[in-house]
């Protein structure tokens, strides 16, 4: 199934699909509200401003799968990340991420394209890994998101081409979309 027909919801909860961003370079990212990696949203947001004139788009799925980091509803959410860190790109309805409740649109970004390891070289990521191995182990087996603001860099064409883990530089991530743009 083409990634334009994958069924979404708004936070209000009405339905649509991926089609609106047929031809744009889309980088959908799982997130939380109360996460350690909450300082993406400006990140996220100055890479919206920097490229949305050349057709590209972030697109937000919260998520409270990994420590409870999400526990507000849909439109809560939303409205937070607008006030609290200017997010203008589209935040959708809160979604299972792995597991049997796992959106369909995250089934087919994970089987799509392979995933890293998570790195441990720094102490950032090595508390990274023993927080999820320790709580969560069943997230560092295959293609399971690892953790909050997991990203996938999707083309033009809706092909899968790239996985992020969370403590990807942003500069990488960058760097990815500017070749795709």
């Amino acid at each position: 199934m083409s990634i334009y027909h994958y069924v979404v919801k708004k936070p209000t909860g009405e339905e649509t699909t991926l089609e609106a961003y047929r031809n744009d370079v889309l980088l959908i990212v799982n997130t939380a509200s109360q996460c350690q990696f909450t300082y993406q949203y400006e990140d996220l947001q100055k890479l919206y401003a920097k490229y949305a004139a050349q057709r590209f788009t972030v697109l937000s799925f919260p998520s409270n799968e990994f420590g409870e980091q999400n526990p507000e509803d849909s439109v809560a959410t939303a409205s937070q990340c607008m006030l609290q860190y200017g997010v203008e790109y589209p935040v959708f309805e809160k979604i299972c991420v792995n597991g049997s409740n796992a959106h369909p649109l995250y089934q087919h970004l994970k089987q799509a394209v392979a995933y890293e390891p998570l790195p441990r070289n720094t102490m950032q990521e090595k508390m990274l890994y023993n927080s999820i191995q320790e709580h969560y182990p069943d997230n560092l087996l295959g293609n399971n998101i690892r953790w909050n603001f997991t990203k996938f860099l999707v083309d033009r064409a809706g092909n899968v081409v790239k996985r992020f883990e969370p403590n990807t530089s942003m500069l990488d991530v960058e760097a990815a979309i500017a070749e795709l743009l």
